[in-house]
């Protein structure tokens, strides 16, 4: 777009915001959209940017060469929106540049009608394939049953994965959501959510058995010991003796 051009675009801008062109913006226009031609996709963006009413009803609009450049690209973008390259036989890699770019240029400029549809995947699998997979038990496009008892006997069956997947035994925290810690405060009511499930949490979505109550009393109990023993020891290597003064006169 060059200065003649770009006052053409401001003077079709003044019948909309009523501004006052000038030998100086056209400069401006022309040096911001040098790369931009004037064409109808242009003179729209600016009618686009008019159409839309802005966030604050009291604002006035006042378009600037970063909306021309936007709003064009996404009108000829728009065009694009279904495109397929069609491509030919044994076309080298300069072929397909060459024909692929001037295909994008055709459709977005309008000159070629924009695609209507969107193109579907065609085909299916192999008869062999289907083959296989009956042979392992497959039984094809089953149809759910107008019944809602075998769908409530899958929802019963279905569960989620990991130890969020059952009820803690601990802390009785539902299917899918986090354990609770048994502290109520000001900010949890009902206990703090936990970072980690229970450890009888994990144990139950693992299937082990779960501790009896002396089993988890004496774990705790070991638990205990070995932090008392933990914290006697950094305690004994914090403890440094002081160094004894030998008084060498004395000697």
């Amino acid at each position: 777009m060059n200065r003649k051009e770009a006052a053409e675009l401001l003077g079709h801008c003044t019948a909309f915001d009523n501004r006052q062109p000038s030998a100086a913006a056209a400069t401006a226009w022309a040096s911001a959209l040098h790369d931009v031609p004037l064409d109808d996709d242009t003179k729209n963006a600016v009618a686009a940017y008019y159409t839309t009413p802005p966030q604050n009803p009291n604002d006035r609009l006042w378009i600037l060469p970063h909306h021309v450049r936007t709003l064009r690209t996404k009108i000829r973008n728009s065009r694009l929106e279904n495109f397929q390259y069609e491509p030919l036989p044994d076309e080298t890699t300069g072929e397909y540049l060459a024909r692929y770019r001037g295909q994008v240029q055709a459709i977005a400029s309008g000159r070629i009608g924009a695609p209507t549809g969107r193109l579907a995947l065609e085909g299916g699998p192999s008869a062999q394939f289907m083959v296989e997979l009956e042979a392992r038990g497959w039984e094809g496009n089953r149809t759910v049953p107008d019944g809602g008892e075998p769908v409530a006997e899958l929802i019963d069956t279905v569960r989620r994965a990991g130890p969020l997947g059952v009820i803690c035994p601990s802390c009785a925290a539902e299917i899918g959501f986090a354990c609770k810690s048994g502290h109520a405060t000001k900010k949890w009511p009902l206990g703090r959510p936990l970072a980690k499930p229970h450890t009888t949490r994990t144990r139950a979505a693992a299937g082990e058995p779960q501790q009896s109550p002396q089993e988890r009393a004496a774990e705790e109990e070991r638990i205990r010991q070995m932090s008392g023993q933990a914290l006697a020891r950094m305690q004994a290597d914090q403890d440094i003796p002081d160094a004894e003064i030998v008084d060498e006169e004395a000697s």
